[in-house]
């Protein structure tokens, strides 16, 4: 049986880059090769993209040649300039191994779509919504799912610190992990906050905090055959969960446990995956994401964010969730790309 060739698209310009290439190294080890043959195509910190021989430290650096997708559908793939001419590389499907902006907000998704190449995991629409975190709430809100109270703060718009109640946390509106965030305990901090988070994006949101645990489930396919994997819950210290900002997130988080699966009962289990299926289907999500929710002490579920393509490193949460509901990586891996072939035609 002639082998499926995979393009793994990895790197990319947001500030998630080291760790998408940390992904990617673990989707590569871990697909089957007898099945899939990987294109690995890098894309630098600057925007350049690369056709790479691996993923070894100073892949950007190192010897590569130029390429591009082409949104030409009779290529369905690559275009690689070699000396005197440009070569094609036709890909079955892509994995896009990329986190925030530019990688996890719709654009390299829209790219494929044009291209009329099946990929893994949410299509442009539901990617664009789950990034802005102020839309996701709104679309979550209607479908009857609860949402932390918040305000949006377009480009240049201030807002009054003593209208609000504290502690709040302000963060950017369209940017991955916790890059930008800040928890805000008075009006004194407040202008500080939000300067920190139009780093990353010129919307930003002011949140209040929710008092109770950070929860996360796992989710993996479509329709009838959505599976939820395990629940995990997120124990603090102290601060708040500042996840691939670790000096060494290999050995541990410098403030935060991950349990797999959560010291809750069983029942609240059961409650908090069904309300990531709601939250999954009512962004329109596909292929897989990671749902995080808040637990409060009322035993209410409150939408925290949805991930579009979760980590798949060693130390990230969507792997260890669905291992612990008896898939492996290799397993996760093949049912994504599944999916992904099976639903071209759509």
């Amino acid at each position: 049986m002639d082998r499926l060739r995979i393009g793994i698209l990895f790197g990319g310009m947001s500030e998630e880059h080291p760790v998408s290439v940390k992904s990617a190294r673990e989707v590569v080890r871990h697909l089957d090769r007898e099945r899939y043959e990987p294109v690995l195509v890098g894309i630098t910190a600057d925007g350049a993209w690369r056709l790479c021989r691996d993923l070894d430290p100073g892949w950007e650096d190192a010897p590569s040649r130029a390429v591009v997708l082409a949104p030409d559908r009779e290529v369905h793939g690559l275009l690689v300039r070699e000396p005197g001419h440009v070569a094609t590389i036709r890909l079955d499907a892509v994995v896009p191994v990329l986190h925030g902006r530019l990688g996890e907000d719709g654009a390299v998704q829209g790219l494929l779509e044009l291209a009329g190449i099946p990929y893994v995991g949410c299509d442009v629409a539901a990617s664009a919504l789950c990034m802005d975190k102020s839309l996701a709430y709104v679309v979550a809100a209607a479908a009857g799912i609860a949402t932390p109270a918040y305000r949006v703060l377009a480009a240049g718009e201030d807002l009054d610190p003593a209208g609000l109640a504290y502690p709040v946390f302000v963060k950017p509106a369209r940017s991955g992990s916790s890059f930008g965030v800040s928890r805000v305990d008075g009006p004194g901090e407040l202008s500080a906050a939000v300067a920190t988070a139009r780093r990353y994006d010129a919307k930003v949101l002011v949140e209040q905090a929710v008092a109770g645990s950070e929860l996360g489930c796992a989710l993996l396919g479509d329709g009838d055959d959505l599976l939820a994997g395990e629940v995990d819950q997120v124990g603090l210290s102290h601060g708040f969960f500042r996840i691939h900002q670790e000096d060494d997130p290999e050995r541990g988080s410098d403030n935060a446990t991950v349990v797999v699966p959560a010291a809750v009962p069983a029942a609240t289990r059961r409650r908090v995956q069904e309300a990531a299926r709601r939250v999954y289907r009512a962004l329109g999500c596909r292929g897989l994401a990671r749902v995080d929710l808040f637990l409060t002490d009322e035993g209410e579920i409150v939408l925290n964010e949805v991930n579009t393509f979760p980590g798949m490193t060693t130390y990230s949460r969507y792997p260890r969730m669905m291992a612990a509901a008896g898939l492996s990586p290799a397993d996760v891996l093949d049912r994504a790309i599944a999916a992904a072939l099976e639903g071209r035609d759509r």
